[in-house]
């Protein structure tokens, strides 16, 4: 019969008690640290790497990503799936490719933040009956550090629209005296029909005030606004088929078939200006689009922090 292994006295497993209680009190001040900006994740992972039994070295891959600000657990599992690291991997336990790995994606993450002339205006466009509206109402909904442009409009309000939130719904004078005015950032007749434009003045205030502002516009705005401001990122918003956006264009039932037709025309037009964007998404399900462009922001330092 195997010796049963004695149990270690009492003073040993209160010992052991509180060098876990300090251990976890450590990594929490780390994290903390990196949360409030005093420390940055790379100073962090190379702490580590210069000694794995620190308190560095202890700490989880999962503990730092989650730590900097708007990397929520979604997000920091997508990143470590791209980094191939285990969830369980603590920073002092990191193979040396996989330290590369995070070393490189922190850097440059640190970089694109830290970096002169990145853009703070994002752009939505996209072809009609994309979905453009809905995934920006998504992000309206759900990123609340994101200013989401309201565009004025003299077309007429449609079924569930709100004044103010969806659009400001103008007539055809008010638009010519904002133009006059110089009160847009960029206009455009859409569809030889209504005109749409974006009032600059909340999105001076909002950039000066170092907060982020997705437009959610027609093709013809954004080389407006490329025009206008160069730094500014364009992002298309793809169908994930022609077919599903024939189907989406229909369902809405919001146009007759003479306009519907004629908007698909337009459609084929417009999905062929795609090289002219910075990048691409695809609208397979508007949260994941959402997520997409929002991650993009961040990417190029739009996203204030929280």
């Amino acid at each position: 019969m195997a010796n049963k292994r004695p149990d270690p006295p009492e003073v040993d497993r209160a010992a052991a008690s509180r060098a876990a209680v300090a251990a976890r009190r450590a990594r929490a001040a780390v994290k903390a640290q990196v949360a409030s900006g005093e420390r940055s994740a790379l100073e962090v992972l190379t702490a580590a790497v210069n000694d794995r039994d620190g308190v560095e070295g202890g700490l989880r891959t999962t503990e730092l990503l989650t730590s900097i600000p708007a990397i929520g657990p979604t997000k920091m599992h997508r990143i470590m799936n791209d980094l191939g690291i285990s969830p369980i991997k603590r920073l002092g336990g990191l193979g040396v490719h996989q330290r590369e790995r995070l070393r490189d994606y922190l850097a440059t993450r640190a970089t694109t933040r830290r970096g002169t002339g990145l853009s703070s205006l994002v752009v939505l466009a996209g072809p009609t009956a994309v979905g453009k509206g809905t995934v920006a109402g998504y992000i309206r909904e759900n990123y609340p550090n994101v200013l989401l442009s309201v565009s004025a409009t003299t077309r007429k309000p449609r079924k569930g629209e709100v004044e103010g939130v969806s659009y400001y719904f103008v007539d055809d004078a008010e638009f010519d005296r904002m133009i006059a005015a110089d009160e847009l950032l960029e206009w455009a007749v859409v569809h030889n029909a209504s005109r749409y434009g974006t009032p600059r003045r909340p999105v001076d205030e909002a950039i000066t005030a170092g907060k982020s502002v997705l437009l959610e516009i027609d093709l013809q705005g954004a080389r407006a606004v490329r025009r206008a401001m160069p730094e500014a990122r364009l992002v298309f918003l793809l169908p994930p088929s022609w077919e599903e956006m024939v189907r989406r264009l229909i369902g809405r039932d919001t146009e007759d078939s003479t306009e519907q037709a004629r908007r698909l025309e337009t459609a084929k037009l417009e999905l062929a200006a795609q090289a002219e964007f910075d990048y691409r998404v695809v609208n397979a399900d508007a949260g994941e689009a959402a997520r997409e462009v929002v991650d993009l922001m961040e990417f190029h330092g739009a996203l204030a922090r929280p």
